[in-house]
């Protein structure tokens, strides 16, 4: 049989596999998560409160270790315990971004100092602080959390989006508007502007592709009546979950078996978050530049478009409930897709083992093994129509968008200093 050679990312990180335990980076980060998800933000909006997190923590990690560039500021001269300075980096952010979970927060924050022996007055605590303080400086006026909102509900024009119905338990409410249309206008994490990297244009109405697609999720992504095998209804329930809870928990069982140091991790964790909130901004600018009607509309009117090819059906209803957004491209498979491909590059190789769970009660099983990123990226690509609530090419277009993204910041941000060199992937590889 032939040797497996492993990229020297790869094999350094497996080497200290078996030693992984948990530390700062790992406990803050679970309750970080915790904390944004209780948060009740809109949409998928999550990401960018997992992005400045992590993005933080980096920096004040790299206080001490010094191997890579910051973020947003660089400290020098630090001193004291670096989990010290990630408590309170991480604690400085969450209560400047839910200040009604203070409370809980500084409790948490008082209790970790305690039980890891760490004084109040640790010099690391002015590190986190001033990690926090430069994070929060830069990201003010960013374009987040607009008050008032805007508002997009779409047209009624044939092909074009417009608010759907919801009709199984669960959000979206029916018929509401566009989620967070105000995202395409927020500033990016490394990206030079939200419209720097476009996912291809959607097949036009009447095309034979077109048609193609809508056959397939008609009959794939049906509620009732579906041509889905068991398998397939099981893909589709299992990726059908909170994406940016799900990955949280993907980058840490990717970090905790494979990655030993807490300054790596930190580094994994910013690079995969701030790739993944890039990837939404670019796709919220492509639903606003192309905002497609989603199945359940196109079904639903499918006598009505115009094309005579197109069998419409007014009872039909997607597997899953349609999210409140336009179909082109797939914000799913741009989170999916960037962040495996951002694992690609760091370690080095797509052929890494690595487990996923879902939090959806119909998953079963709740948890899948991978023998690549890709494997696990494609799933998605399959789930979203198997839901019915995309079709292939807001998928597939989605996915190339993603991995676009994930490059760029793989390649401009959080670079070793001093003349280091990181491995940066085949983009052959998927």
């Amino acid at each position: 049989m032939k040797k497996q050679i492993l990229p020297m990312a790869l094999a350094m990180t497996l080497a200290g596999a078996v030693t992984a335990r948990a530390e700062a980076v790992l406990d803050w980060n679970a309750f970080a998560a915790q904390t944004i998800l209780a948060g009740g933000r809109p949409g998928p909006s999550t990401v960018i409160d997992f992005a400045i997190v992590q993005a933080t923590v980096h920096d004040a990690v790299q206080a001490y270790d010094i191997r890579f560039e910051p973020y947003a500021t660089e400290i020098s001269g630090a001193s004291g315990s670096p989990a010290a300075a990630v408590a309170k980096a991480t604690r400085d952010i969450l209560v400047n971004r839910f200040p009604a979970q203070a409370g809980s927060v500084n409790t948490f924050y008082t209790n970790y100092l305690a039980t890891n022996g760490l004084a109040a007055d640790d010099p690391g605590v002015s590190v986190g602080a001033a990690a926090a303080a430069g994070m929060i400086a830069l990201r003010t006026g960013d374009g987040t959390f607009p008050n008032p909102s805007p508002v997009f509900s779409g047209t009624n024009l044939v092909g074009w989006w417009r608010p759907t119905p919801s009709h199984l338990p669960g959000a979206p409410a029916s018929f509401a508007s566009m989620a967070i249309p105000w995202l395409a206008d927020v500033t990016p994490f490394v990206m030079l502007s939200g419209d720097q990297f476009v996912a291809p244009p959607p097949p036009p109405l009447g095309s034979g592709l077109y048609r193609k697609e809508y056959d397939e999720v008609k009959a794939l992504g049906a509620l009732f009546g579906s041509s889905r095998t068991p398998g397939q209804t099981q893909i589709a329930y299992f990726w059908a979950d909170n994406f940016p809870a799900q990955v949280n928990r993907i980058v840490r069982n990717v970090a905790e078996t494979y990655v030993d140091s807490s300054a790596d991790r930190a580094r994994l964790f910013a690079l995969v978050w701030l790739g993944a909130t890039d990837a939404l901004i670019s796709t919220w600018t492509g639903k606003l530049e192309y905002p497609t009607w989603r199945p359940i509309t196109a079904i639903n009117e499918g006598d009505f478009d115009g094309d005579p090819k197109t069998i419409g059906d007014v009872s039909w209803q997607p597997l899953i409930n349609t999210p409140n957004y336009p179909d082109h491209s797939s914000g799913a498979n741009a989170l999916v897709s960037g962040v495996m491909k951002m694992f690609a590059l760091y370690f080095g190789t797509d052929e890494v083992t690595f487990t996923v769970t879902s939090a959806n009660p119909n998953a079963n099983p709740n948890a899948r093994t991978y023998a690549s990123f890709t494997d696990a990226a494609l799933d998605v690509v399959e789930a979203r129509i198997l839901q019915g609530i995309h079709t292939r090419s807001a998928d597939l277009n989605g996915r190339h968008l993603g991995q676009s993204v994930a490059r760029w910041v793989f390649k401009h941000a959080l670079r070793p200093l001093n003349g280091g060199c990181i491995y940066e992937g085949d983009d052959d590889q998927d």
